[in-house]
């Protein structure tokens, strides 16, 4: 699962060819959430409540960025890496 970005010891992801609808995963200390792109809503699991806020922190400043990384993956190309929160 190619890893978009690393931010605060949160990692990034998004697999190739994931099922709709189009999101991403985000794991902390062995948690992990799944983001819908569109909406960021929480599709599956969670974090700690600090942690989620800046995973959709980032996901509302990278919105295009990440429907970018969604088409790439989508057609098994590996996606670009998107800035990290600073």
């Amino acid at each position: 699962m190619p890893e978009l970005c690393r931010f605060y010891g949160i990692i990034v992801r998004m697999f190739s060819g994931d099922h709709p609808p189009p999101h991403f995963h985000a794991v902390y200390q062995g948690e992990e959430v799944q983001v819908n792109l569109l909406t960021l809503e929480i599709l599956r699991g969670g974090l700690p409540r600090r942690a989620l806020a800046l995973v959709l922190e980032w996901a509302a400043l990278h919105r295009n960025e990440l429907q970018g990384a969604w088409d790439a993956t989508s057609r098994n190309i590996e996606p670009a890496k998107i800035k990290p929160l600073e």
